[in-house]
């Protein structure tokens, strides 16, 4: 399987094209790399690296974020989406700085019992925060290994066997240990699916694996499986979440239902979005009636 993405060839590839981006600095802390995680989840890049870059001026270290007040740390989320990824990693950081001396552990079972760290997270920080040869697959990394090692358009669902996969993958030495490219390779193959490996528009003329890409040999055939899931925005209950979460953001005193009433027409769905708002802890109604976000 290893010849199908030759680590050499990739990485020397990734050393001409890396991205620059903010979190890859040699000075960033595991901290500002696992925010960056956060932030990152279902988000296109361009638009994390403003908020990252302010929220890391801002807090930059966990007990920093964890003394916020719950309304700043959302209105400096802002348009970011999935706010509750803001809660959770507010609440992370209470953890880090009461329980691990304000640093983010460095081996995955412990960051697993992080509120708001899943498996791909935990893996992430290991490896690009600490340098450790573990395995991280993402939904670019699970597409290029889809084409390059299996000939197939695109992933079918996520299973343990993209880790696998993954970790079949890494160069490793002639004794069979993970090279000391190991990391560095974790993140070349996810710059290979994000700027070459596209799910839409792949570039396989500038692919440096297309010689040994199975899909490719195999004529580059179409997907034929189930069509892959896509996720709508404009008029479902997350769009009306956030017209809602802009009005609190943009005003620093509570205000009345009809304020947020005035923001989409359809009433029920208004209700619906703005009753999971509070079940989600992401808003809260005074005695008086009035709405504002959490601590706001």
């Amino acid at each position: 399987m290893s010849s199908s993405l030759p680590p050499r060839r990739i990485l020397a590839w990734f050393d001409l094209v890396e991205r620059d981006l903010p979190w890859r600095s040699p000075d960033v802390t595991p901290w500002q790399i696992l925010v960056s995680e956060i932030m990152l989840q279902q988000t296109p890049v361009a638009r994390v690296v403003g908020p990252w870059t302010s929220w890391i001026e801002r807090w930059p270290t966990p007990s920093a974020l964890a003394a916020a007040s719950t309304a700043d740390v959302l209105r400096a989320w802002g348009k970011l989406g999935y706010p509750r990824r803001a809660l959770r990693l507010q609440e992370c950081a209470a953890r880090l700085a009461a329980d691990h001396h304000d640093t983010v552990p460095d081996d995955v079972d412990t960051m697993l019992t992080l509120p708001g760290i899943g498996d791909y997270t935990a893996r992430a920080v290991a490896c690009f925060a600490y340098g450790q040869a573990v395995p991280v697959v993402d939904t670019n990394v699970r597409r290029v290994i889809a084409r390059a090692v299996h000939g197939r358009a695109l992933p079918g669902g996520p299973s343990r066997n993209d880790l696998a996969d993954a970790d079949a993958l890494a160069p490793r030495t002639a004794s069979g240990r993970y090279a000391a490219s190991a990391p560095r390779f974790s993140a070349a193959l996810m710059e290979l699916g994000a700027l070459v490996c596209t799910a839409r528009t792949p570039d396989c003329a500038s692919c440096p694996i297309r010689s040994t890409c199975a899909w490719v040999a195999a004529g580059s055939p179409a997907h034929d499986g189930p069509p892959p899931r896509t996720q709508k925005f404009k008029g479902t209950d997350r769009q009306v979440r956030g017209l809602l979460l802009d009005v609190l953001r943009d005003n620093t005193s509570p205000v009345t239902r009809a304020r947020l009433d005035i923001v989409w027409p359809d009433a029920g769905q208004r209700n619906r979005a703005l009753d999971s708002l509070l079940v989600d802890g992401l808003v809260e109604v005074s005695a008086e009636q009035l709405y504002s976000l959490p601590g706001g």
